[in-house]
């Protein structure tokens, strides 16, 4: 196994590529008493155009499948739901479906190997019927229409259509009541043997094993197969241009909520290594934090004012086909709120004194994930999808520099830019 150490924060990480293309990540924690593993495939509700690896012939499916896909993988051909008989043992198990992975997960103290069973059996042995997939139809629409009418869920899908006209990001990870209803078994399968091929998905374990023997244990329950060539996903044109510059919905909500959006053109231009990509990351949240964060000065006038009464939130969201940065908060007077915080976003000064606090802040904030079994395996997953090493963040906070960030606030906060969503009461 390919050995990754940090000194620094005395950790070290486990990496092996196995025959069928699985790649493995084990993260020793001694003395830790719970026990975390998450199984990630490398496919998002973004990805609904792709090439067949194995006929060659592209594919187009409806918006919904990979969220669709997750529901059905716990329902086996015995009758068991394989979700219920993890919890049965104890665990805390789950799943989750994004625009770029879905994963599978659970977390315990005791049973972990009954619990790695239950896994990576259900994992690799789908069963799909027409009579489940069917069944799952009705229960997957209520949920779309829960987030129909969920304000805050609105308010963010409508952003992301200021942000982009034809990329998939904009669109509902559950898809649609009209995408899903041609959603059939058939598609369910396509997309498993496609995307949940074993060259496709990422495992990481954190806790309190000794690599060797936790690696022989995934490699007794993996089914052997053949590596598949690389997925080419098919997606729209790289846009160069926001879509609009607002929205507006009414919703129930007693109090106009906003969200403030960004679109960071420059990512898909800097060096590809993993190194490169955490800096930057590491940088967007720190302007964020400066910026607008509790302490900065824009957020203190605006609660001085009565413009805001809770704190503004914040979050860089990227992936390998979009980057873009969200800031949401609520208040009487939105538009002008939104002024203020595009105004500091673009204009505002940092010092170094500030800088340097913040960079020690974010240093802390890492170093808590990295001792936490949970935190550190979904961080790990999250940014091995985008082809990051977590471990890198440590390293890329020690070379970011003062000039570094200013570089990077000039390039992505552009008023010209900027888009604004609202939400405001019926």
């Amino acid at each position: 196994m390919e050995v990754v150490e940090n000194k620094k924060l005395d950790i070290k990480v486990y990496k092996e590529t196995l025959d069928n293309g699985c790649q493995v990540i084990i993260i020793p924690r001694k003395d830790r008493k719970r026990k975390y593993v998450i199984w990630a495939t490398k496919y998002g509700s973004i990805d609904s155009n792709f090439i067949d690896p194995t006929t060659n012939q592209e594919i187009h499916v409806p918006d919904g499948v990979a969220h669709y896909l997750e529901h059905k993988m716990f329902e086996q051909e015995n009758g068991v739901d394989s979700l219920y008989k993890m919890m049965s043992l104890g665990l805390n198990a789950n799943a989750y479906t994004t625009t770029d992975h879905t994963a599978y997960l659970f977390s315990c103290s005791e049973n972990f190997y009954e619990g790695l069973d239950e896994l990576m059996d259900y994992f690799q042995h789908p069963y799909f019927t027409d009579e489940n997939v069917e069944k799952e139809r009705g229960i997957i629409g209520q949920e779309i229409q829960m987030y129909d009418d969920d304000p805050e869920w609105s308010l963010y899908i409508n952003t992301l259509r200021c942000l982009y006209k034809n990329n998939p990001v904009r669109l509902d990870t559950a898809g649609t009541i009209e995408t899903i209803s041609h959603i059939t078994k058939e598609t369910l399968y396509s997309c498993y043997n496609t995307f949940y091929h074993p060259s496709n998905t990422i495992m990481c374990v954190s806790g309190d094993f000794e690599p060797n023997e936790l690696l022989e244990e995934i490699k007794k329950r993996m089914l052997p197969r053949e590596k598949q060539s690389e997925i080419k996903r098919i997606y729209p044109e790289y846009e160069n241009d926001i879509n609009q510059k607002y929205i507006e919905a009414k919703k129930d909500v007693n109090m106009p909520i906003f969200m403030a959006g960004f679109r960071d053109f420059s990512k898909t231009e800097i060096d590809g290594s993993s190194l490169e990509k955490a800096k930057r990351d590491i940088a967007v949240k720190m302007i964020l934090d400066m910026l607008v964060g509790q302490c900065s000065d824009v957020y203190q006038k605006l609660y001085n004012e009565g413009l805001v009464k809770t704190e503004i939130q914040y979050a860089y969201e990227t992936s390998n086909e979009y980057a873009h940065i969200v800031v949401q908060g609520e208040s009487k007077e939105p538009e002008k709120v939104y002024e203020q915080i595009v105004n500091a976003l673009q204009n505002n000064e940092f010092t170094e004194a500030d800088f340097e606090r913040t960079k020690k802040k974010a240093y802390g904030e890492n170093i808590y994930d990295y001792d936490d079994v949970i935190a550190i395996g979904r961080t790990y997953i999250n940014t091995a999808i985008q082809g990051i090493d977590a471990l890198d963040y440590i390293d890329a906070l020690n070379q970011i520099d003062y000039e570094y960030v200013k570089e990077v606030r000039r390039e992505i906060f552009i008023k010209d830019k900027a888009v604004l969503s609202v939400v405001k009461p019926l």
